[in-house]
């Protein structure tokens, strides 16, 4: 009575067949890879009050265009001002109620926006926007899920929390 609505390698993905040759055979692009929870690589660059752990990236897996870890964030911590470079970041609460704290100059005079999060709660950062992290939680370390868009966590330590002009490039004063 019904008729398969796809064929064999049709479908969602019908494009995977046709990987090229050299992507085929990198030993790292032929399998899966599984991070255990307890093998986090914790040497990455890191942010005074933060700890940073990777779980996919150029180092752990060969991965090309992704990183994502874990960080987190001590009670009553505070991190430094930073940013991303030109990394798209994903962050995903896992516990606690994590704040980032960015600099709004699109009115008039700058304004420090606070974003409240909670377990369950995602922000988006994009490229090259300063900001920082805080736990504000005097007993509860904040734990996030972080992905960007590159391969490794860049991150670019600040001496304060200001907005960089629109091309990314340089810092004032």
């Amino acid at each position: 009575m019904s008729e398969p609505l796809t064929t064999a390698g049709e479908g969602f993905h019908p494009h995977l067949h046709d990987a090229p040759a050299e992507r085929a055979t990198a030993p790292l692009h032929t399998r899966l890879h599984h991070i255990r929870a307890d093998a986090l690589d914790g040497d990455t660059a890191q942010t005074g009050g933060m700890r940073r752990f990777a779980a996919i990236s150029g180092k752990t897996t060969g991965s090309e265009k992704l990183w994502m870890g874990q960080t987190h964030v001590a009670p009553a911590t505070s991190s430094s001002d930073h940013h991303h470079g030109a990394s798209e970041t994903a962050i995903h609460v896992v516990s606690g109620h994590p704040e980032f704290v960015f600099l709004d100059d699109s009115g008039d005079e700058p304004q420090e926006v606070r974003l409240r999060a909670s377990p369950g709660d995602y922000i988006f950062v994009p490229p090259f926007v300063p900001h920082r992290e805080e736990n504000p939680d005097p007993s509860e370390e904040a734990v996030v899920v972080i992905a960007r868009s590159t391969q490794e966590a860049i991150v670019v330590n600040l001496p304060r929390l200001y907005a960089l002009p629109a091309d990314g490039g340089g810092h004032e004063g």
